[in-house]
């Protein structure tokens, strides 16, 4: 079920045909505030040309007749190198929302990671059952941020993934232009912020106006090192782009670093993320895993972040894009997708496995 009903997707064969059936199904607006980037959109465009600039050098007379596409994140075992990335307010594309989502992670074997701006409570996610990742944004009210914390490490979470790349939302034109507000029935389950984003702006997004008011800019290293403090759960640090901030992460105590630029939705000129990947790699150590996070859209992408020494990435649109169209039965056919994709992008590439993915040469085509 779709946001304005049954949307008959046909038969998808690639991520491509859940984006064309969510922009049908959704309103206009939602899905500008989905597909859409910050300012000219030039990075959210960049991130796609900079994957499809990557190429591969497949290798041969290889036995690929047992392929597989298993590997682990954060020391757990999982099916694909994959995890869902953090996105906000999914009940504006369906009305189950995160529940949808989840349910559709738990049964693909992959980590989901729920946002501090989830539409539905942490405690319901988690009762899924599946393996949950909490997403934490830096909040001014300091008593809050640990609450939350607390709320994922007894909710089973395991993991917390803060974000580090938004002192205040970026500024997101298509949104501004639209006078963007959450509708009645969505809501930031997950905190305590007052009821702004339903208020439409003169010439504003009032998502904007209210992450303003809810998010704090004093997110530092110090805050970084009292939260390692605070919790003994993994932590990851989403929206590295620069290798001196990917080593200061592992000396700080990270798990693991997202290189990530927030879908184009933050700084627009912000270096593709699959550009950082290589440089971050090499100063985040082997004792700090490194995802890759922003324009994901194949198996063949996921390869491509393997060969540049990603442990593995977040997908986060197509998820949506599969929500959207038709709910939790469309978020698993864009896993399935993705699962299938990987391993005849490994099998082709020679590759019998993700160990083998992380030996093959890449490079960027100008």
């Amino acid at each position: 079920m779709g946001y304005g009903g049954e949307v008959p997707a046909g038969p998808a064969h690639c991520l491509a045909d859940f984006e064309r059936a969510a922009a049908s199904a959704l309103p206009a607006d939602v899905w500008d505030f989905v597909a859409g980037g910050s300012g000219a959109e030039i990075t959210l465009d960049a991130n796609r040309a900079a994957l499809d600039r990557v190429f591969l050098v497949p290798r041969v007379l290889r036995d690929v007749s047992q392929c597989t596409a298993d590997s682990t994140l954060l020391g757990r075992p999982v099916p694909m190198p994959v995890a869902i990335a953090p996105v906000a307010y999914q009940q504006l594309v369906h009305p189950e929302g995160e529940l949808a989502a989840a349910r559709a992670a738990k049964a693909a074997g992959v980590p989901f990671t729920a946002s501090t701006l989830s539409s539905v409570p942490i405690e319901e996610i988690t009762a899924i059952g599946g393996a949950v990742w909490f997403q934490l944004y830096w909040l001014r009210d300091a008593a809050q941020c640990l609450e939350l914390v607390r709320r994922a490490e007894d909710a089973g979470c395991q993991a917390i993934m803060l974000t580090v790349d938004v002192p205040w939302m970026g500024r997101r034109l298509r949104d501004m232009r639209n006078r963007f507000a959450l509708p009645g029935r969505v809501r930031a389950a997950n905190i305590r912020t007052g009821s702004t984003a339903h208020r439409r702006q003169a010439d504003s997004s009032a998502v904007a106006v209210h992450t303003g008011q809810a998010f704090s800019a004093a997110l530092t290293w110090s805050s970084l090192e009292a939260l390692r403090k605070q919790t003994r759960l993994p932590l990851l640090l989403k929206g590295v782009l620069a290798a001196e901030d990917a080593l200061r992460a592992a000396e700080s105590g990270a798990d693991a670093v997202v290189v990530s630029n927030h879908g184009g939705r933050q700084l627009d000129g912000a270096v593709p993320s699959i550009d950082a990947l290589p440089e971050v790699v090499a100063a985040a150590g082997d004792g700090c895993e490194v995802l890759l996070d922003s324009g994901i859209r194949s198996g063949t992408d996921v390869l491509r972040a393997l060969a540049l020494g990603a442990s593995g990435v977040l997908v986060g649109r197509p998820l949506i894009w599969g929500l959207a169209a038709a709910g939790e039965a469309g978020a698993r056919r864009v896993l399935d997708l993705l699962a299938e994709e990987l391993r005849d992008a490994l099998g082709l590439s020679g590759c019998d496995g993700v160990a083998a993915a992380r030996r093959l040469r890449a490079f960027a085509s100008a």
